[in-house]
């Protein structure tokens, strides 16, 4: 529909103005790409590479906002303890990784680095 509307204003302006208009479409296009599509595809397979690297005893907390440490990994969840024999079990793909585990790995890297 919207290049329906380009191609007839092409046609009636001469050809010029409606290549400038194509041109800005694409231009968004790839400003969307690089600025929201690409960083969010990025940071999902960060958070897949987590999830299939999780360990027991591994901070982490869940989507609901709780904190806990795992305790028993299973094919599609795991066991959290979240207190002093505590135990719930949650699905692997509601668990990302604590602030705490994210400050430390980023650490380790920069030392890595250096």
């Amino acid at each position: 529909m919207i290049l329906n509307s380009i191609l007839l204003q092409e046609s009636a302006a001469g050809g010029g103005a409606g290549m400038m208009n194509i041109l800005m479409i694409v231009a968004l296009i790839a400003i969307f790409y690089f600025f929201m599509i690409r960083p969010q595809s990025k940071k999902q397979k960060e958070i897949k590479k987590f999830r299939e690297g999780l360990e027991a005893g591994s901070k982490v907390i869940t989507a609901g906002g709780i904190y806990g440490k795992i305790k028993e990994i299973k094919e599609n969840y795991i066991i959290l303890e979240i207190a002093d024999n505590v135990r719930i079990k949650i699905d692997k793909g509601s668990v990302y990784p604590s602030a705490t585990e994210v400050a430390d790995a980023a650490a380790n890297n920069d030392t890595k680095k250096a």
